[in-house]
């Protein structure tokens, strides 16, 4: 019995110790980003020794990939449920980008660090194709729908629910409601 409740509390111990591994790296891929974090620093950071961090995760690959995976489950994109049974197009839009800026809002300085190193960091670039998955062009033909099938249209929506673009108007000072109506002007006008 002895034996038995010492595998488990040691098996507790190292899931303890994969997750402060984990939970280094995020905070490190969130301040510093991926591409400019080291294994050094995240076994720092983590409180254990390079060995240990290489005991869990035996390369850049499997320590990105349970960052990622954990970071999305911590904070997940918006998925359309609160939005997608408005009928009213204009409302429907207003209703998505206002959840959408406020994930922006949330996820902010992660995702700049990310879409930034992702131009040069092929780790961080593979990462970003692999959880981002199709997720905006779902909710842009969402989003489309009821609305002019004009190309102009769709690249309106593209441009309303970029990141980017977001950050541009967060960067001049609008607040959420604002770039939001700001957006659906736009998308609207074409």
């Amino acid at each position: 019995m002895a034996r038995t409740y010492e595998l488990k509390r040691r098996a507790e111990r190292q899931e303890e110790t994969r997750r402060r591994i984990v939970e280094a790296a995020i905070e490190l891929h969130r301040t510093k980003g991926p591409a400019r974090t080291t294994l050094s620093d995240i076994a720092r950071l983590a409180g254990v020794q390079r060995h240990t961090l290489y005991r869990h995760f035996p390369d850049e690959r499997a320590i990105g990939l349970a960052c990622s995976g954990l970071y999305m489950e911590l904070n997940p994109p918006p998925d359309g449920t609160s939005w997608r049974t408005i009928g009213d197009p204009a409302e429907r839009l207003k209703a998505a980008l206002s959840e959408l800026y406020g994930y922006y809002e949330r996820t902010g300085d992660m995702f700049a660090n990310i879409l930034r190193d992702s131009e040069v960091h092929p780790l961080t670039r593979e990462m970003f194709e692999l959880r981002r998955g199709g997720g905006m062009a779902q909710m842009r033909d969402g989003l489309a729908k009821g609305l002019s099938p004009q190309k102009r249209v769709r690249a309106a929506l593209d441009l309303a629910l970029d990141f980017r673009a977001w950050q541009r108007l967060h960067q001049s000072g609008l607040s959420r409601r604002e770039a939001v109506e700001t957006m659906v002007a736009a998308v609207l006008a074409q």
